[in-house]
């Protein structure tokens, strides 16, 4: 239990080193608020849809009577759009580290430098990291995909899928979450995705402590936007004290 509390307190020393960088906390509210504009589009769009989508994919509830088919549908309808803000979650991360990727990169860099010692550089340009990076967000989004699709089965089961499913759901974010956030620091250092993952399951439990409040304050408007750097920040710290140095493999190029 220590771990989650730890974790936790990465997400934290991660914040109060954005406040107190003001210069870099503006420059990465940008990437945020355009990635927040489409998704917020897109999640008023399924708000609007999702009772549609829910009748359409349950008709051998039609001729039910009141009140089981309203409670069905609702059910289900409200587990349509928590998958939604569950996947939005996911990839508003993975879409506004692409979309920053050169701001990110400069702040762990910082981030590492303020802390002392080696500050590690992929060595690799632009594109080469832009290429990498969108590459191995893809693959970890089918990984969400995967359990959005088993999140999704499971909340047909009465009760379970309207209570246990959702936080679950929000667990399953949170550690993919952390996921992204730590490939910034780690791919500088060199680390392959698999590496990555590799190093993050012994420590489920610091990784669900940094990831979950961090998944779940983003489900408030606007939040993640000013959320995001700090969250980098701390990802660094978290990378930093994880990984040991003498083992750290040498950059690809």
């Amino acid at each position: 239990m220590s771990d989650l509390g730890a974790g936790f307190g990465y997400l934290v020393k991660g914040q109060r080193w954005a406040v107190q960088n003001g210069r870099w906390l503006g420059f990465g509210l940008l990437p945020g608020l355009i990635t927040l504009v489409i998704y917020a589009g897109a999640l008023i769009g399924l708000g609007y849809g999702a009772d549609d989508f829910v009748a359409w994919a349950t008709p051998f509830a039609d001729a039910w009577s009141s009140p089981w088919q309203g409670l069905l549908r609702t059910g289900l309808t409200a587990l349509v759009f928590v998958l939604g803000l569950f996947l939005a979650v996911i990839t508003f991360t993975a879409v506004t580290l692409l979309l920053g990727q050169p701001f990110y990169d400069s702040l762990s860099e910082e981030v590492d430098r303020g802390e002392g010692g080696e500050v590690p550089e992929s060595g690799l340009p632009l594109w080469r990291e832009l290429l990498i990076s969108a590459r191995d967000s893809v693959r970890i989004l089918l990984r969400v995909a995967l359990y959005g699709i088993a999140l999704f089965a499971c909340g047909f089961i009465p009760v379970v899928g309207q209570t246990v499913v959702p936080a679950i759901g929000f667990c399953v974010s949170g550690y993919f979450l952390a996921q992204e956030l730590t490939g910034v620091a780690l791919q500088r250092r060199g680390f392959a995705l698999k590496e990555r993952l590799g190093l993050l399951r012994p420590r489920r439990l610091l990784v669900l402590g940094f990831g979950v409040p961090l998944a779940l304050s983003f489900l408030v408007p606007f939040v993640a936007v000013f959320l995001m750097p700090g969250a980098v920040a701390g990802a660094t710290l978290l990378v930093r004290d994880l990984v040991d140095p003498a083992t750290e493999p040498a950059p690809a190029h």
